[in-house]
């Protein structure tokens, strides 16, 4: 896969990766892992669309400098910029757990007009999971001294073997994936006051009802691509979801997990394949 940059109006760069040739499609990531997480797709898609495989700001070799807010809105902004300039005015785009709140976020601000969204697991409208010891160790990462031993701390929390937990077949592939996410985390102190930016803007707790109202304006095609095993992100907030959307539709790939792609690259190709053409 070709390694290539965008660079925003504001200074931050994302790297991307992409294969293939057609129509442009690029997929999301979730919180923590990279472009990774979404590789055992490449060789199901890459024979109809051109794949665009971005690392989301702090994540990979993307944007990590602390002179960036980290809000959702300013994600929003810098993905929306990339995803036109990658994949054209009016792309089809994916995104799960994080990368589909980005997602969702940027179209209700007016950032990205896509020709079809597909959306894979994540909160929605319901309250985000706990994740109370990810965050007060993100936020210390602001304290000088402090910050360097938080990301040294990051490869202790995410160790291999959480990538594997994450996936519903225990696929051992999955190893990789998170051994390569914090590849770059020891030590490093400018990622970590980054990381403690992000987690005070993002939301912790409660239902978000704004979301009720960013669904119900996404005017595209939409997609909720949704895993009938992920614990964090259960099937029946899709369900009530979908009655929101203007132009949705629902499909669950069976026996498979947070790691939907990793769990059942074919399956979760051919539902894309399917809709995206």
């Amino acid at each position: 896969m070709k390694l290539r940059l965008y660079h925003h109006r504001d200074g931050a760069r994302v790297a991307y990766r992409e294969a293939g040739t057609g129509p442009a499609v690029a997929i999301l990531h979730s919180a923590m892992l990279s472009h990774r997480e979404w590789e055992p797709l490449v060789e199901e898609l890459a024979p109809r669309f051109r794949v665009v495989l971005p690392d989301l700001p702090l994540h990979g070799d993307s944007e990590d400098r602390p002179r960036h807010p980290y809000t959702l809105d300013w994600m929003a902004e810098v993905m929306a910029g990339f995803a036109r300039e990658a994949c054209g005015a009016r792309p089809l785009v994916a995104g799960h757990e994080l990368g589909a709140e980005v997602l969702v976020r940027a179209i209700a601000r007016g950032y990205l007009r896509p020709g079809k969204l597909v959306l894979m697991p994540n909160s929605l409208h319901r309250p985000p999971p706990r994740r109370r010891a990810w965050r007060l160790a993100a936020r210390a990462g602001a304290v000088p001294v402090l910050d360097r031993a938080v990301a040294h701390g990051a490869k202790v929390m995410l160790r291999p073997e959480v990538g594997v937990r994450l996936s519903a077949r225990r696929n051992p592939a999955a190893r990789d994936l998170v051994r390569h996410a914090v590849a770059d985390a020891g030590g490093n102190a400018n990622l970590a006051r980054s990381w403690a930016r992000f987690a005070r803007s993002w939301p912790t707790r409660g239902a978000r009802r704004e979301v009720l109202d960013e669904l119900s304006r996404i005017a595209c095609p939409t997609l909720l691509l949704w895993a009938d095993a992920d614990e964090h992100h259960p099937l029946d907030a899709a369900e009530e979801a979908l009655d929101l959307l203007p132009d949705g539709h629902l499909r669950v790939v069976q026996s498979t997990g947070f790691l939907i792609a990793y769990d059942d690259p074919v399956g979760v190709g051919r539902e894309l394949r399917a809709f995206l053409v």
